[in-house]
């Protein structure tokens, strides 16, 4: 592991802008993508005839690499800055990231928003921002990419600023933190350098905006929230609940209580990388051992919390919502399944209470006898099984779930308040 901190990055904005350039670029010049690698992709993409396509090919032809035999992997998701160790959520297709954004494991602190100069504002950059704020980033970074294509024209730029700095009033983003940046992804002007082809500008490059980026704090002083995703029994040793620490933290000798299976023990031992350690923290993967409790007493989907601070069992909760897809309407009585941390659940919307406007994020309509593909709403959901959830106010990592119907994520969600059961 890196003695740096950690971020979560994502990079998000409309399909075409440019991301994957963006990002390939980036891991080309922290060095984490060796430059015989590059000039393989360069070869590559001017024999198809897409010459300029390196970059963007260094993402998307990981997964046919690694099918090749070339050893590349995941870990070029991440890249170093002089200050953090970043780890890219990134977001090919607008509905993996909103899986990916809700799925903790990869809920990013920041974005890059990247946004074309030739194209400006387009309706996937509305909706990723949009979900951005729902889902709680803090810091945007709008990268202008393609400045080349405009031939690094000032006015350009300055148009695009405009046009983004309006959105982010119209959705509530804090705008005063955010910064802009006029980049070419292909042609590497300000990303890690300052570019002579925009003498006009003299704010920070991608990676020093990168670097001053607010430092993450971690998750210790909430209470311990463990969700479990597996239970093992080893000879010896007896049943290992295995799961990742998403706040507080676990030490050998504490009384855990598992819920909504609602039984509790003593913790007798903690093992990370197959070695027993004292204590755990926020993002570590652990298997811990507990005094008295069977395979049978616990099970996927239960979260360990304090005995004196247990995981909140919801009868029901009320959460913000956006809806992504949904083929026709939602009305009260409709259950899809919610996926939240480690847990699959299926909940009904008991009520509709509210449409929100998307752009704003004002109430537009109480009561509402629908919502649609596209709406924000506030709506009470009651779980068919037991379930825990937290306000995302006070436990960000187990307040935010996706919302499938069909295979497919329909809508994303964080929790604002939980009726216990």
């Amino acid at each position: 592991m890196s003695d740096k901190p950690h971020q979560n990055l994502a990079i998000i904005g409309h399909v075409d802008h440019g991301k994957s350039t963006l990002v390939g670029r980036l891991l080309f010049e922290t060095g984490s993508v060796p430059e015989h690698i590059i000039e393989q992709y360069r070869d590559e993409a001017e024999s198809k005839g897409k010459s300029g396509f390196e970059f963007a090919y260094v993402m998307d032809n990981l997964a046919e690499e690694r099918e090749r035999g070339v050893t590349i992997d995941i870990a070029h998701q991440r890249f170093d800055t002089d200050k953090y160790y970043f780890t890219i959520v990134d977001t090919p297709g607008h509905r993996d990231f909103v899986k990916n954004m809700i799925t903790g494991a990869s809920q990013a602190d920041h974005a890059v928003l990247v946004v074309a100069a030739d194209d400006g504002v387009a309706p996937q950059t509305r909706e990723h921002v949009f979900l951005a704020r729902t889902l709680g980033i803090e810091t945007l970074i709008i990268a202008v990419n393609k400045m080349d294509v405009v031939d690094y024209s000032q006015d350009t730029y300055e148009q695009v600023k405009e046009e983004v700095q309006t959105l982010l009033k119209q959705v509530r983003f804090g705008t005063d933190d955010a910064s802009f940046i006029p980049i070419s992804a292909f042609e590497g002007d300000n990303i890690a350098e300052t570019s002579e082809n925009t003498s006009w500008y003299d704010g920070p490059t991608i990676l020093e905006s990168l670097n001053n980026l607010p430092e993450p704090s971690p998750p210790t002083d909430a209470p311990l929230r463990l969700p479990i995703q597996d239970v093992y029994t080893i000879s010896g040793i007896g049943t290992v609940p295995v799961g990742r620490v998403e706040t507080g933290m676990l030490r050998k000798g504490d009384n855990v209580s598992f819920q909504p299976s609602d039984v509790s023990g003593e913790v007798k031992t903690v093992e990370m990388h197959h070695e027993e350690v004292d204590e755990a923290g926020p993002g570590d993967n652990v298997g811990f051992n507990v005094r008295g409790i069977g395979k049978n007493d616990i099970r996927r989907g239960d979260v360990a919390g304090p005995a004196e601070e247990p995981p909140t069992v919801a009868d029901t909760f009320q959460a913000q919502i956006v809806i992504m897809q949904h083929p026709s309407v939602i009305t009260a009585g409709y259950t899809p399944v919610i996926h939240a941390h480690t847990a699959q659940v299926a909940c009904t919307f008991e009520s509709i209470d509210k449409k929100l406007d998307p752009k704003s994020g004002e109430v537009a309509e109480e009561n509402p006898d629908f919502i649609k593909a596209g709406d924000a709403a506030v709506v009470t959901l009651r779980p068919q099984k037991p379930l825990v959830v937290e306000p995302s106010s006070e436990i960000a990592e187990l307040g935010s779930f996706a919302i499938r119907d069909m295979g497919q994520t329909i809508a994303a969600g964080k929790v604002l308040s939980v009726d216990e059961r």
